[in-house]
């Protein structure tokens, strides 16, 4: 099976959905990666706020890092290599890496909403 990860730069939260302004690219990213793991596909986003380990364990991660700074973020992998930098991946992208229709990635993840009962 192919692997997808997404390294994000810093945000607030694992999505980066969040906040007054949110970015749209980032919820069509958001959208499309629950798409994918709904559909059992091995997709991982990681946070360099939360998750820096994961940017310098990754010898292809780092060394991109390395030669153009933190203005490569994002940087997408495909099977441990380096596919996209700079940009996120679109949905067409990631439907012709992992042999699926574009319009299957955008699912939205279903939220909780608390009931009151008083």
């Amino acid at each position: 099976m192919k692997k997808v990860e997404i390294f994000d730069p810093a945000m607030c939260c694992s999505t980066g959905v969040c906040g007054p302004s949110v970015d749209p690219d980032l919820t069509r990213v958001a959208s499309a990666v629950y798409s994918l793991e709904q559909k059992s596909f091995d997709v991982t986003r990681y946070n360099l706020a939360n998750e820096p380990a994961a940017f310098t364990d990754n010898k292809e991660v780092n060394q991109v890092l390395h030669e153009k700074g933190a203005d490569a973020l994002p940087i997408t992998l495909l099977n441990n290599e380096v596919v996209k930098v700079g940009n996120y991946p679109t949905n067409d992208e990631l439907a012709k890496w992992l042999d699926v229709k574009a319009d299957e990635l955008q699912q939205k993840p279903r939220v909780a909403v608390p009931i009151d009962f008083n």
